[in-house]
């Protein structure tokens, strides 16, 4: 998803000073003025409310069944929590640092300036532009959809903390992880004066911003945050596979609003990236299961299920930039190398992260944002030139991957560290025991 808002802002203003110059009979008939699409609006207000259904209910279901009993209720309070002070800071100052006004210095390379904070200057009459010249959707819907891929990207993270961290810490931790990880890499990857932008690195709907970001940020903060008690002796299977199967269903339906809304228009781009969400995450679905079978387990029904998000994770970033056939190789591709990311690389490292979140959003991402310099050739039917070259993309991407890890790494230790100042970051060896539904909201998921 490479956001056009700056760009054609951009674009924009160099073309003012030229329309101006012009007497107003040549104004008139040369620039129409650009007019909200109705139709490309209400798919976007469409896309925004199925992304907010990915995080509630789907993540907090997902998330939810994959814990014991005793941290059902924990586990969703945190997500939803999160992601509500997620919106709230991207509206007082998260919008204006990643798609503000540009400064004049080289820091433009990294975040905006803060003259949009609390959305100032925005109106009903505010419009945002599209990837089509003259096609412009309400700024206020561009503010909206934004807002709800900080909300889910940082509840991603929680993923790999979740049965031992205190409810504060979260939300200390999500304060200051959104303004200095997430704010900054959304800037570089989908501004026009961002970083990464302007290097030509390519993530149509978030492969770098999202799911390498709150992959990495999950392994570092889960390494500083320790072990869970037992861990890894005592078994700690999900509680409710069920409650899981349901959230990765909303999950993927939520995708389509997450990949095929990052189009900005209901148009043939956003048509590529709905089929490549379709296939590219059946085949990861199905390719966990035939690992699992040819690594001496049965297919289960985890594995399909931690499939289908691997799939999705890997076909973010390559949604509108590959042909379905590149979306299906990619997605089983994906999939295999998160499964034994999974199964093989966290056990002999020894990390807990808890539901994975590293495994399947930080491997998948990683894979999805180097494969999709692959899967964009036209040889694989993908939208690239004919004289594309893969190589030379290939080093872009491998470039905007690593300092987006390396990037997320080091903010994700600030932010650990000051929520523990602050709270103490776990909660006490009794709670932990007794489970943090009750130990930290006084309440249980289940009345039995």
């Amino acid at each position: 998803m490479t956001f056009s808002k700056k760009l054609c802002g951009v674009a924009g203003a160099a073309g003012l000073s030229l329309f101006a110059a012009l007497p107003a009979w040549a104004q008139d008939a040369a620039a129409p003025a650009a007019t909200v699409d109705k139709g490309d609006t209400a798919w976007m207000m469409i896309s925004t409310i199925l992304v907010l259904a990915m995080i509630l209910p789907g993540l907090a279901l997902f998330y939810g069944g994959l814990v014991r009993t005793k941290n059902m209720l924990s586990v969703m309070t945190q997500i939803g929590a999160a992601a509500c002070l997620a919106m709230l800071i991207w509206v007082i100052y998260g919008y204006s640092m990643a798609f503000g006004p540009d400064y004049t210095s080289g820091l433009s390379n990294f975040i905006s300036t803060f003259d949009k904070a609390f959305l100032k200057g925005i109106t009903p009459a505010s419009q945002a532009a599209t990837f089509t010249a003259g096609v412009e959707i309400p700024e206020y819907v561009f503010v909206c959809f934004q807002m709800t891929f900080a909300a889910i990207t940082v509840a991603l993270v929680l993923g790999s903390v979740v049965e031992r961290i205190k409810f504060s810490a979260v939300m200390v931790f999500a304060a200051v992880w959104l303004t200095i990880v997430y704010f900054p890499i959304a800037h570089m990857v989908w501004a026009a004066s961002g970083y990464f932008f302007k290097l030509g690195a390519l993530d149509f709907a978030g492969g770098t911003v999202v799911h390498i970001n709150a992959g990495v940020s999950a392994l570092v903060a889960c390494i500083i945050l320790g072990k869970r008690i037992g861990f890894p002796k005592e078994p700690m299977a999900p509680h409710s596979l069920t409650l899981t199967g349901v959230g990765t269903g909303l999950l993927w339906v939520g995708w389509f609003g997450f990949n095929a809304g990052s189009a900005l228009e209901a148009n043939g781009s956003a048509a590529l990236a709905m089929i490549n969400t379709f296939v590219a995450t059946a085949s990861a679905g199905l390719f966990w299961m035939l690992a699992e079978k040819l690594n001496g387990h049965k297919g289960s029904a985890l594995g399909f299920c931690s499939g289908i998000i691997a799939g999705l994770v890997a076909v973010t970033p390559a949604a509108g930039n590959s042909g379905p056939f590149g979306a299906i190789i990619l997605g089983a591709i994906a999939s295999i190398i998160c499964f034994y990311a999974v199964t093989v690389l966290k056990p002999k490292l020894g990390y807990d992260d808890s539901l994975d979140a590293f495994g399947i959003h930080g491997v998948g991402g990683m894979i999805g944002a180097i494969g999709t310099a692959i899967v964009y050739s036209p040889a694989f039917g993908g939208p690239g030139a004919e004289d594309y070259v893969i190589f030379d993309k290939l080093l872009i991407q491998l470039y905007a991957v690593g300092v987006t890890i390396v990037w997320a790494a080091i903010g994700t230790v600030i932010a650990m560290f000051i929520a523990k100042a602050v709270t103490g970051l776990r909660v006490s060896q009794e709670v932990e025991l007794e489970g943090l539904d009750l130990g930290e909201h006084g309440e249980r998921a289940y009345n039995m």
